[in-house]
């Protein structure tokens, strides 16, 4: 006769334990995955944990080209779908096409729980009548204020301000020009992977194309676009020639040729997320020229807290969304002309360091990248209902097993 189970496990029995599916996030992004580490990287690379995560990027197009999906695998768990297309398709249809290739590769209809999640109002031409749970629009910038922006992009907005059931914001003063447009819109600015920055605090050595440029220096990271004051850069150089000027990232929708050329500042390209701390350690201040125009009126650089992180003391123009909340509580120092940048550097060099990085991170310990995913995972769940916890594998009990396991 076989061995009766102890009371207490009777209950445990496979027909209990369905196999558990993650939902699925497909993302729709006008920004590369493998261009620069930024916010939506940081934010899916959470949800990859819960979510099923599709990232479907803007179409390539290439001569003669059958119309195809191309697809590849990045780290922790994220699938990127890139449309290849032939050239000298019209708007309209790229737009076919693109439809098409989604509905082929996800379905009209959701067979398990899904979120759609846009950076672009733009794709919602080709998706609109694709079926979703949840829709979410993470508003991380004022696209229709950058250079090449059409008037179609607000009318698409638009639309899909009417769709949205969750619409999260880059920054307070994005929240602030956009909370009256829908029911549910939420403001989560630039965030912080703290373990990540302070690394640079450990006074690493120098990378080999860093090494050969003199101290003091003072640097920048990021995309190098029409958001930045490139006479601002050429004006400290100046007022600045026994220091150095070091600019990482990539030149985007600007002339390469308009980059101000100095002995003392040093265009080094992009460098990998993993290699930023590198050159911040050997840094002294860093300096974010960004200019005022209509393209900064509402971002909120992700590299601020960054900086900051790393220990190292930044001079930055007025973008709303640094004054507030860095500027005013004098983490970071604030300069309205090239005059200015000379001075705050020469304060920062005359005040001692500790004080205001004990003041840096206490202000920094209050958010995180992933306070701030957990907080729009815990209004997703909401959007989608009660039932949505059933969908998440770590909400099992430890002992459960899934029969694909």
């Amino acid at each position: 006769m076989p061995e009766r189970l102890p009371t207490h496990l009777r209950a445990i029995r496979p027909t209990l334990l369905p196999v558990v599916q993650k939902p699925r996030l497909i993302c729709f992004s006008h920004l590369r995955w493998d261009f620069v580490w930024q916010r939506p990287q940081h934010l899916l690379t959470r949800a990859a944990k819960s979510y099923d995560v599709l990232v479907i990027e803007e179409p390539v197009f290439k001569p003669q080209a059958s119309p195809h999906m191309e697809l590849g695998q990045r780290p922790h768990g994220i699938t990127i779908a890139v449309p290849v297309l032939p050239e000298g398709l019209s708007p309209e249809d790229i737009i076919e096409e693109q439809q098409g290739l989604i509905t082929k590769l996800i379905g009209r209809k959701a067979k398990v729980p899904r979120v759609f999640w846009y950076y672009t109002p733009m794709a919602l031409a080709f998706t609109s009548d694709l079926e979703c749970d949840l829709c979410v629009y993470d508003n991380m910038d004022e696209l229709s204020l950058f250079r090449g922006a059409s008037q179609a992009l607000l009318t698409m907005e638009d639309a899909l301000f009417a769709r949205a059931d969750l619409v999260f914001t880059g920054g307070m003063s994005l929240y602030e020009a956009k909370r009256d447009r829908h029911r549910s819109v939420h403001g989560f600015p630039s965030s912080i992977d703290f373990s990540h920055f302070s690394k640079a605090r450990n006074g690493r050595s120098d990378p080999h194309d860093q090494a050969i440029i003199r101290s003091p220096r003072m640097g920048f990271f990021g995309v190098i676009d029409e958001r930045m004051d490139l006479d601002l850069v050429a004006a400290v150089a100046e007022r600045l020639p026994d220091s150095s000027i070091v600019m990482i990232g990539p030149v985007a929708k600007i002339d390469p040729a308009s980059l101000p050329q100095r002995a003392n500042i040093h265009w080094l390209g992009g460098r990998s997320y993993d290699e930023l701390p590198l050159y911040l350690s050997g840094w002294n201040i860093g300096f974010m020229p960004f200019a005022l125009n209509e393209a900064t009126r509402f971002i909120s650089p992700t590299k601020t807290p960054e900086f900051l992180a790393a220990g190292v003391p930044v001079v930055s123009t007025a973008i709303k969304d640094v004054v507030n909340p860095y500027g005013d509580k004098g983490l970071v120092e604030i300069a309205r002309d090239a005059d200015e940048v000379v001075a705050k550097i020469d304060l920062i060099f005359a005040r001692p360091k500790a004080p205001w990085l004990a003041r840096v991170d206490r202000h920094l310990a209050a958010g995180s990248w992933d306070k701030t995913w957990s907080a729009m995972e815990r209004l997703m769940s909401e959007g989608l209902g009660d039932s949505s916890i059933s969908w998440r594998q770590d909400s099992l009990p430890a002992y459960a097993t899934t029969a694909a396991e």
